[in-house]
């Protein structure tokens, strides 16, 4: 395995592993989004709850409760978003929170909706407080206050809106201040894809794509894409780049595993910025614990890249251990590496048993 660059830095922008969606790839994203929730693979709690609270409001003819998707990146937030809108036949207008930074914004784009369309509002957490407390008003009694003049001669219009629906997606629900999460009749939770719903979505895309791909192609790289169908169609469009430049003709297990290897994702998905943080915590660290800040300098990186970009992938997966004395590998980890922990180590919970959760809790 390798570990950190000789100048003990990994490009941690360029990660072919990254959840999160460049603009470049929104254009190829939307060509492989499913239309309609009858195609929408995975998460089948969120899909159920979902598909009944939009075909009640149809069969009312009435525009249905505010939508609130939360979850990981790549989880697809976005088409559920389009999902709602195309399954209730109404026009979609696209918009983020950092988009939203002032009260006068957020009523521009109120004020021009239709009668049922949908609002998305991406990255909802991200919006200015201003425009939440009008969001407020508008989600609950379809009306905003449109403020003419300033100090004490200023005056507030009323200004009635036609019924719409709001959907907000956001990757931290947590710091959603509590009266906008109260306006929002439904909320789901987007959970990592099991490894067969990731199948189902790259056999899909390989049939829009046009290519040909074995099943033991396809597996291989729904094992290796981290539960998010962003990156399994991020790996599936590499895969198919190296079959055509070695001159294959479809995706095969041996094709998907020289690509793979190609772009440094080995068999469980980690790829060389978790690797590294894994060696530097077991090579130079014997395991741990050891403070965050201290490990993202063994390998070159900022703590805040470390700590968002790493570790919540190593967490999630039994990979490192988060102490009240800083970062620990398990017995995985070590396992992984092909190391062996030190006989006589006394840091963090490297040699516990794989089965066999740490004592305390997880603090940062």
């Amino acid at each position: 395995m390798s570990g950190p660059e000789a100048d003990g830095s990994i490009d941690a922008t360029a990660r072919i592993v990254d959840a999160g969606g460049e603009a470049d790839e929104r254009q190829v994203e939307a060509a492989l989004r499913p239309r309609r929730l009858a195609e929408f693979p995975g998460q089948p709690r969120v899909r159920d709850q979902l598909d009944l609270v939009l075909t009640a409001a149809r069969r009312r003819g009435a525009p249905p409760d505010h939508v609130l998707l939360s979850g990981p990146p790549g989880l697809g937030k976005t088409t559920l978003a389009m999902i709602v809108a195309a399954e209730l036949e109404q026009p979609i207008r696209v918009t983020s929170g950092p988009a939203i930074q002032h009260a006068g914004d957020l009523a521009s784009v109120l004020s021009s909706l239709a009668e049922g369309e949908v609002l998305f509002l991406d990255e909802i957490h991200r919006m200015s407080r201003a425009a939440e407390e009008m969001l407020y008003l508008a989600m609950e009694d379809f009306r905003v206050d449109i403020v003419i003049g300033k100090g004490p001669g200023a005056t507030a219009i009323p200004l009635e809106l036609p019924p719409f629906t709001v959907v907000g997606a956001t990757t931290r629900a947590g710091l959603l201040p509590a009266p906008l999460r109260d306006r929002f009749g439904f909320t789901g939770h987007l959970d990592f894809y099991s490894a067969a719903d990731l199948v189902l979505i790259l056999r899909r895309s390989a049939r829009l794509l046009g290519l040909v791909a074995d099943d033991d192609g396809i597996t291989e790289i729904a094992t290796r894409s981290r539960g998010t169908p962003r990156i399994a169609n991020r790996l599936l469009r590499r895969v198919r780049d190296w079959a055509q430049v070695h001159g294959e003709e479809r995706v095969t297990l041996p094709a998907a595993k020289e690509a793979l290897a190609l772009f440094d994702v080995d068999d469980r998905g980690l790829d060389r910025l978790d690797r590294g943080v894994l060696e530097a915590l077991c090579r130079r660290f014997a395991g741990g614990p050891v403070g965050l800040s201290t490990l993202a300098v063994a390998v070159g990186e900022e703590a805040e890249t470390v700590e968002t970009v790493a570790e919540p992938f190593l967490v999630r997966e039994g990979f490192l251990v988060r102490t009240p004395r800083g970062r620990a590998a398990s017995a995985l980890a070590w396992q992984h590496l092909g190391l062996t922990p030190p006989a006589d180590s006394q840091g963090g919970w490297a040699t516990l048993p794989l089965d066999e959760p740490p004592p305390g809790r997880f603090d940062s």
